[in-house]
């Protein structure tokens, strides 16, 4: 028996070990997404993620925002809002009025795959906020969905109260992917709760890929011994 014949299906298994840990550490986060409505001449109305946070963002009188609540790994990921998002229908009862701008809000509080262990998500609803000329989207918020709840990091945890609980935190790669369509939610399998809680391999998963890499080295070890 030759060192190659015998260490090449260790380290074929070995791999196959290192790319399921790899699939088992991919992960989402729960939170509140925030988006801009893009509204032009030249394009149709489309959801663009916003590239700042609604404690700096100032709309303008008219503008449209959104907020997704989702399990997403990053921007390229998150679900955008659901719903009709036109301005004059969601501000349509809100007159203007001088010293003051109304921003339209579209509150997505996702599905049944998205929701905290016993958590219900609220249906998705629409809101005409006048606020200061000067006020954020922030402001907004406060003005027509309170309780609002942040963390520590100014994070927005919650909106309309919804989460109850939780902030950010990850989420097993293996859930089902969300629902994109107004109305349907995707059933999801919860966690059965032997991850680790930062996302990385299970204490199994690390002793089996000690285990795989002692046999690899023994191996190896009565291979020279044979030939020597």
């Amino acid at each position: 028996m030759t060192c190659r014949r015998l260490v090449l299906p260790v380290l074929c298994l070995l791999l196959a070990v290192l790319g399921t840990a790899g699939q088992a550490q991919a992960v989402g986060y729960r939170y509140w997404s925030f988006w801009d409505r893009n509204s032009t001449a030249d394009t149709a109305d489309t959801w663009v993620y916003a590239t700042q946070g609604p404690s700096t963002a100032r709309p303008s009188d008219g503008d449209v925002q959104g907020f997704r609540f989702s399990v997403s790994e990053d921007s390229k990921d998150s679900a955008k809002p659901r719903g009709a998002a036109d301005f004059a229908t969601i501000c349509a009862k809100t007159p203007a009025r001088e010293g003051s701008k109304r921003v339209g809000l579209v509150l997505d509080f996702g599905t049944a795959a998205d929701a905290p262990s016993g958590s219900t998500p609220p249906r998705p609803r629409t809101a005409c906020a006048r606020i200061d000329d000067d006020a954020t989207t922030a402001d907004a918020l406060a003005a027509v969905a309170k309780p609002l709840r942040y963390d520590t990091n100014a994070l927005l945890c919650a909106i309309a109260g919804y989460p109850s609980t939780g902030c950010g935190e990850p989420v097993a790669g293996d859930r089902q992917k969300t629902s994109a369509s107004p109305g349907e939610e995707a059933e999801s399998k919860p966690a059965d709760g032997n991850g680790d809680g930062d996302g990385g391999p299970s204490v199994g998963l690390v002793a089996g890929i000690a285990a795989v890499a002692a046999l690899g080295a023994a191996g190896v070890w009565q291979a020279r011994r044979r030939r020597d």
